[in-house]
């Protein structure tokens, strides 16, 4: 099997000495790079480290009689594979600075961790030979891939060269590699007059800053010799850290499949354990009530955690919002303060970016809407340009200073904190507004079952999302990419806004004409939650068409559902029943549990 293009007679060569027959030493004794000495003892190697410890292998009385019952056998020779292992744990115990157990290995094995050049290359660089290191180079020119690829190494071993003689202030040889070794390249240029600006630096540390450089020493030629890694063939010298590199893909694999990963990736592998497969426990998801906020005292219409995530605000049918103070250590709710007048009741609530107001609409019949100041309690803006519109729908812009509000009798305006008309746009009937964070495009969902984009500045607009049936609701990720539609009698569809394409229907929930409002959530916003008439919330994860969760304790219809930003582990849904519902993790969980894994 060829590895990355190299000839397979010239990989065989590199990276296993078939002499050794793989494990059997010669009669001779071999010195090791790394002080490991090997010797013979009766046609046995015997192994003697710097403290003169001896290693002795099996009995020779074992060995002859299986020599006499069936003649001496040689080791099976190492697959492919086989190889490739043993080379990436020699190069993770050389990391670790465990030489001699690596010159064991190799010896063991027949095995030979990289080429003999790259090991005179390594050495090389890391001592900062310069001249040797290029003439390396010529050696290994034979075993690349792409040839052309020794200008780019030799322009980076340079690089280096011409910066430490800067930093050591031989400003003279400096010129001179610039001149003579570098240009001649013909590679680079314009990185050629950057380096030639580095002339001008009067002291290292200014050097170092400029040239956002390590400075002379180990780190700086480690970080050189990862980059030269790149052109190399992995059978000549193996990329850095590759046996780190495979186990974090590994880790990271299974914590994308894991149904229930709700928490920050950690990209090292401190964190985690390599003996069990990653499986976080259904316990540690939001499936569990921690609360039930019973304060008001008709249907619960809509909730919405605040952007900072210490703050929830209910709105209802008793014509109240309520707002409720979460407490990011224990994650509970308390009452903060109920604002009052709405006499329609309230359907739909938009915290501004930066949590200090937070707007309230009315179901259709409803021309007015609130804006109010959550610090202080007080209602900066009410707002109603005619008795005859319908303002059921609002959205910020993300500068925090205008608002665009509109409703199903054709109003659509932009407006600012005091409720002056901005702009408007006639004839659109919406069902549902959304501001994308470049500030410039309103998304609304309108009777004819479309999202459309409509742009205020230039006045144009265009069909993004379309149907077969009415959206009664939609949202959209952090990131503006993903819209997440309830769509009458169909269900919850994950929409694609830039390619314009419908990802995926989500199966479970009852969706009749009633607006049921979903939402993205948990961490990195993976998972999908929506409210439902059966009187249950869904939960999914967001490549998975199935519903990892069922959540029942409602007694009607689920309205709303909101995910906490800032808390991955906290949820709120909002029903008919007169309830609102915190759910959040099993209230005790094991070690076990707790740290995520399962046997």
């Amino acid at each position: 099997m060829q590895a990355n293009g190299a000839g397979q007679d010239r990989d065989s060569e590199l990276s296993c000495q078939n002499g050794a027959q793989n494990g059997e030493s010669s009669s001779s004794g071999v010195a090791h790079s790394n002080g490991l000495e090997s010797g013979t003892n009766n046609g046995n190697t015997v192994s003697s480290n710097n403290n003169g410890v001896s290693v002795q292998p099996a009995s020779n009385n074992a060995t002859s009689t299986s020599d006499v019952n069936s003649g001496v056998k040689k080791k099976k020779r190492l697959s492919q594979s086989e190889e490739d292992v043993i080379r990436l744990i020699g190069q993770h115990l050389h990391d670790l600075g465990l030489n001699q157990t690596v010159d064991l290995l190799m010896q063991e094995s027949g095995c030979r961790l990289e080429h003999p050049s790259a090991t005179k290359f390594r050495n090389h660089v890391m001592e900062g030979e310069w001249d040797k290191a290029e003439s390396d180079l010529n050696e290994l020119k034979a075993l690349m891939h792409s040839p052309s690829a020794i200008v780019r190494m030799k322009f980076l071993l340079l690089q280096q060269k011409y910066l430490e003689y800067l930093e050591d202030g031989k400003v003279l040889e400096a010129l001179q590699v610039l001149r003579a070794e570098l240009t001649p390249l013909k590679y680079n240029i314009e990185r050629i007059h950057i380096l030639s600006g580095y002339l001008m630096c009067c002291h290292a540390d200014d050097l170092r800053v400029k040239a956002e450089w390590e400075g002379k020493g180990t780190a700086s030629r480690t970080k050189l010799l990862d980059k030269l890694q790149t052109y190399l063939p992995p059978s000549v010298m193996l990329p850095p850290r590759r046996l780190q590199t495979l186990l974090k893909q590994a880790v990271e694999l299974q914590r994308e499949r894991c149904l229930y990963h709700n928490t920050k990736l950690d990209s090292g592998l401190d964190s985690v354990s390599l003996l069990l497969d990653h499986a976080c426990s259904r316990k540690q998801f939001p499936c569990y009530t921690q609360q039930i906020l019973t304060e008001h005292c008709n249907e619960v219409w809509f909730c919405k955690f605040s952007n900072n995530g210490t703050k929830l605000a209910t709105g209802s049918k008793d014509t109240t919002v309520i707002v409720w103070h979460v407490d990011t250590e224990t994650q509970q709710l308390k009452l903060m303060k109920t604002l009052e007048g709405h006499a329609y009741g309230v359907s739909y609530l938009a915290w501004s970016p930066d949590d200090v107001y937070l707007i309230a609409c009315g179901p259709d019949d409803c021309s007015e809407l609130w804006l109010w100041n959550i610090q202080t309690g007080e209602l900066r803006t009410k707002m109603s340009q005619s008795h005859e519109d319908s303002l059921t729908s609002v959205a910020w812009n993300p500068d925090g200073k205008r608002f665009v509000t509109g409703g199903q009798r054709g109003q659509f305006y932009q407006c600012d904190l005091d409720g002056n008309l901005l702009d408007s746009w006639e004839g659109v009937r919406v069902q549902c507004l959304w501001c994308l964070s470049e500030g410039r495009t309103v998304l609304a969902s309108d009777t004819h079952q479309r999202i459309r984009g409509y742009n205020f500045e230039d006045l144009t607009d265009r069909n993004i999302v379309q149907e077969d049936h009415p959206i009664m609701s939609f949202t959209v990720s952090r990131n503006g990419r993903l819209a997440l539609l309830n769509v009458a009698t169909q269900g919850v569809h994950l929409w694609d806004l830039q390619d314009r394409v419908l990802v995926r229907k989500y199966q479970g929930v009852t969706q009749g004409f009633y607006t049921i409002h979903s939402c993205f959530g948990g961490h990195n916003e993976d998972f999908i939650a929506s409210g439902s008439e059966d009187h249950k919330v869904y939960i999914w994860h967001r490549r998975s068409e199935l519903p990892i969760a069922e959540l029942t304790g409602h007694t009607r219809t689920v309205n709303c559902v909101s995910w906490n930003p800032v808390l991955p582990g906290l949820l709120a849904s909002a029903s008919d029943d007169g309830t609102v519902r915190i759910w959040g993790p099993a209230p005790f969980l094991d070690v076990q549990d707790a740290e995520g894994h399962n046997g």
